[in-house]
């Protein structure tokens, strides 16, 4: 996977690398990154299920390059895999490294998995029209 690789799926959430999220070396905690990304398919899911979601599986997480603050992050959702009452999103993160140089840069990415659920949130079955 080259730094280069356009990202898939729909822009789901842009957020901004500030001074708090960093780790004592000073770059961004790979478990903000990752909140980040969760949140960007929490989004997508109940989008695509019309409804509450929560994440059940993180699988294949790949750190590609760090976040540093000032980058401004942009998390991709693609559905990959709809189920009875879960869907799979491969989430991409890139970051805009420096807030006008428009350099994209690919910083991880991973599959994420929500089930849909209802008011007594229980799982419910996912609609083929949801999806």
């Amino acid at each position: 996977m080259s730094d280069d690789d356009a990202p898939r799926g729909e822009l789901m959430l842009r957020t901004l690398a500030m001074p708090a999220d960093t780790n004592p070396a000073g770059d961004i905690f790979g478990g903000w990154v990752l909140a980040q990304m969760d949140i960007a398919g929490g989004i997508a899911a109940a989008e695509a299920t019309h409804g509450r979601v929560a994440t059940v599986a993180v699988d294949s997480m790949s750190f590609h390059k760090p976040v540093y603050v000032g980058d401004v992050m942009c998390c991709y959702a693609e559905p990959v895999r709809t189920g009875n009452t879960s869907i799979t999103f491969r989430i991409q993160a890139f970051v805009i490294r420096g807030a006008h140089s428009g350099v994209r840069v690919k910083v991880t990415e991973g599959l994420f998995t929500f089930v849909a659920i209802g008011e007594d949130r229980q799982p419910r079955t996912i609609k083929p029209a949801d999806a």
